[in-house]
């Protein structure tokens, strides 16, 4: 029996499955920013890891002003590596990736709305302490039950101990719960070890194309109760694992 849903956010709701990397590498070749992908996946590291040891990020930043953060670490970096950048694309791109995140959330929303009718739901997320003022910025905080945020709690995907903690808020058994996220090792796994079933939205990454079935290095997977390549397709999987939860009770009585 399903009683509850724990989400991933970045990567499965603002961008129904894309890698933040790849949004953000389409965005600078629309922009034309002369750097190759190689050292962009530099810059890019390079950005998470600033704002993942330093305090950059408020509580009270909107999403759009995070962009403008990693994006300003990216092209600090891209400069010193001594190429020549227009600096008014930092704007352009994080203006752009704002809009890409905000209609996909809208796009996203009245799925979450109907599925808040059913369950109770919780986000778990690494995310950098301002996610409440994100969710609530895009519309839909308040079909949360709670926010359970890395940077708050002190754990990190892939450590399971970040999903027992949404188990732990809904006093479930964690089999009757669903962990929804676009990382397979970073939350399906993590989730399977805790015995929650799991919906894994397998899109293709920026670097590769991951096939059914398979990681994003072509191992096979274990843990899987539910693959789908589009937010939209959810409700259908946990209406077809409900089912099979109910079947298999029914066949133990």
């Amino acid at each position: 029996m399903i009683q509850g849903l724990l989400f991933d956010y970045g990567g499965t709701i603002d961008t129904n499955g894309l890698h933040w990397g790849g949004v953000l590498w389409a965005r600078y070749q629309k922009y034309s920013v002369p750097v190759d992908q190689a050292i962009f996946n530099k810059a890019y590291a390079f950005g998470e890891r600033a704002l993942a040891i330093n305090p950059l990020v408020k509580p009270n930043h909107t999403f759009y002003e995070v962009l403008r953060l990693k994006i300003d670490q990216q092209f600090q970096f891209l400069t010193e590596a001594g190429f020549a950048l227009d600096q008014s694309a930092v704007e352009a791109i994080a203006a752009d990736c704002n809009a890409f995140a905000r209609q996909t959330v809208a796009e996203a929303k009245p799925i979450l709305l109907e599925l808040a009718k059913q369950y109770p739901l919780v986000m778990v997320s690494n995310f950098y302490g301002n996610l409440n003022t994100v969710l609530d910025d895009f519309g839909i905080r308040s079909l949360f039950q709670t926010v359970i945020e890395s940077a708050v709690v002190g754990v990190r995907k892939p450590d399971p101990a970040i999903y027992q903690l949404g188990v732990d808020y809904l006093q479930l058994p964690a089999g009757n719960t669903v962990v929804i996220g676009d990382s397979y090792t970073k939350d399906i796994q993590p989730a399977h070890q805790l015995g929650c079933r799991t919906v894994w939205l397998n899109v293709a990454g920026w670097e590769d194309t991951p096939r059914t079935g398979e990681s994003r290095t072509g191992e096979s997977v274990q843990g899987v109760d539910a693959e789908i390549t589009d937010f939209a397709q959810l409700p259908e999987q946990l209406t077809r694992l409900s089912g099979k939860a109910a079947q298999t009770v029914s066949d133990y009585q």
